[in-house]
C-alpha cells in the first residue's frame, strides 16, 4: 500500500550542474468525473479518462545549478522564470510558484537550481480546454527526468507513478495525463492497483470497439469559467446530494469495467452521458448555483440524440465543467459522425471551431 511517504527521496547519488529537459503531455477526458476533493488533492471519489492525443502542452526545462553567493537568494528560494510560447508569463508565475512549494519536500533539490521554464499548447490557449491537466503533467514529466539524473537506479515504475503522483498537487486530474490510454484515479475496491494518490494504467481487458476511440471538441464557448475548478470541488463540501454522488462514481466504474471488456457500445453510453450531466447537475444544485452550459451546449447534446436515434451510429457526448463538447465515437464510424458535424453542429461552435483528437498514449519524452 503505498503512503505520499514514499516518495520522499534518500540520499541522490549522483550531481548535475546544468542541462534541459523536454516532455509532452496530453490532455484528458473524464468518462466517470471527479468533482469534490479533500485535502492534499485527494479525490472524493474516483475517476477514469480516456488520454487525449492532439491536444497536449509541450515544456521545455533548462536548470542550471545556483551558487549560494549568487543574488538569486542562494538556495533559500525557488528561482525560475517562466515562458508560455518564448514569451515571460508573470500571471502564470504565483500557480507554478505554489505548485513547487507543494511539491518541495518530495523533490528537495529545487531550491538549489534556477529554472526556465518554457511551454507551450498544441490547441489554442483560451478556447476553453483545461490546459492545467497537460501543463502540470509535463512539468511533472521534466522534473522527474531531473531527480531521475540525481538518482540513476530509480526504476520507471518509480518513474511514472511519483509523476502522476506530482502532477496531482498541481492540478488533480493531471495525474491521468502521464500515462495512456484508459487511466484510473482514486481508490476502487474492483480495480487493482487503483490509488488516491496516482494514476494507473487501466489493468483489464479493453474491447477493440475501444482502441483508437475519437473525440471530437467543440468549441462552444472560449472564454474564461466562471467558476474556478477548485472553487468548484469544494462547493461539494457541504452538497446536499455528494455522498450519493460519490457512490453512484464507484457504481458506474464498475459498470466500466465489464463494458470494457465487453465492448458493450450501448451501455458505455448511458454511463458516459449519465455521468457528464450528473457533473452538471451538482453544479446547478450547490449553493453557490450555477450553470456552465450555454444554450449552444443543449443544442448540440439534443442534436447528438436525434442522430444517434436515426441512424444508430454509436456517439455520443460528454461534458467538462465548461461548455464545451466532446463528441465521442468509435474509430470505424468516423467519416459519418465528422459529416454530421460539419453539417449540423459547427453553426453552433464559436467561430466555427472544433478540435480532432483520439486516444494517446501519455507523455512523450522530446
Amino acid at each position: 500500500m503505498f503512503t505520499a511517504a514514499d516518495f520522499i527521496p534518500n540520499k541522490y547519488t549522483s550531481t548535475i550542474e546544468n542541462g534541459n529537459f523536454e516532455w509532452s503531455a496530453p490532455s484528458n477526458i473524464a468518462l466517470v468525473k471527479y468533482w469534490g476533493k479533500k485535502d492534499n488533492q485527494i479525490p472524493a471519489n474516483p475517476s477514469v479518462s480516456f488520454t487525449l492525443n492532439n491536444c497536449k502542452t509541450i515544456t521545455k526545462l533548462g536548470f542550471e545549478k545556483k551558487d549560494a553567493s549568487t543574488p538569486l537568494n542562494g538556495t533559500n528560494a525557488f528561482s525560475f522564470d517562466l515562458l508560455f510560447e518564448g514569451k515571460p508569463k508573470e500571471d502564470f508565475k504565483p500557480k507554478i510558484q505554489k505548485f513547487l512549494e507543494r511539491v518541495e519536500v518530495y523533490l528537495p533539490f529545487l531550491k538549489d537550481y534556477h529554472f526556465t521554464i518554457d511551454t507551450q499548447n498544441t490547441f489554442p490557449h483560451s478556447s476553453g480546454i483545461a490546459s492545467s491537466a497537460s501543463g502540470m503533467a509535463a512539468l511533472a514529466m521534466n522534473f522527474m527526468s531531473l531527480e531521475r539524473k540525481l538518482n540513476p537506479e530509480m526504476t520507471n515504475d518509480y518513474f511514472f507513478q511519483k509523476a502522476s503522483f506530482l502532477a496531482r498537487l498541481g492540478s488533480g486530474s493531471a495525474c491521468r495525463s502521464v500515462k495512456g490510454n484508459v487511466v484510473v484515479w482514486g481508490d476502487q475496491a474492483n480495480i487493482e492497483g487503483s490509488t488516491d494518490l496516482f494514476g494507473v494504467e487501466f489493468p483489464y481487458t479493453i474491447h477493440e470497439n475501444f482502441k483508437n476511440y475519437q473525440d471530437t471538441i467543440l468549441l462552444v464557448d472560449k472564454g474564461e469559467k466562471q467558476v474556478s475548478s477548485t472553487v468548484g470541488h469544494d462547493l461539494m463540501h457541504n452538497h446536499p446530494y455528494a455522498e450519493r454522488r460519490f457512490a453512484q462514481a464507484h457504481e458506474n466504474l464498475d459498470k466500466l469495467i465489464t463494458i470494457f471488456e465487453n465492448g458493450n457500445l450501448e451501455e458505455f453510453i448511458k454511463v458516459v452521458e449519465s455521468e457528464a450531466l450528473t457533473l452538471h447537475a451538482m453544479m446547478m444544485t450547490s449553493m453557490p448555483y450555477f450553470i456552465l452550459m450555454k444554450p449552444n451546449t443543449l443544442q448540440i447534446i439534443n442534436a447528438i440524440w436525434k442522430f444517434r436515434n436515426e441512424t444508430q451510429i454509436p456517439v455520443c457526448f460528454t461534458l467538462d465543467a465548461g461548455a464545451n463538447v466532446h463528441v465521442l465515437y468509435p474509430e470505424n464510424v468516423t467519416e459519418k459522425v465528422l459529416q454530421f458535424i460539419q453539417d449540423e453542429l459547427v453553426v453552433f461552435c464559436q467561430n466555427s471551431q472544433y478540435i480532432c483528437d483520439k486516444i494517446g498514449e501519455g507523455a512523450i519524452a522530446l
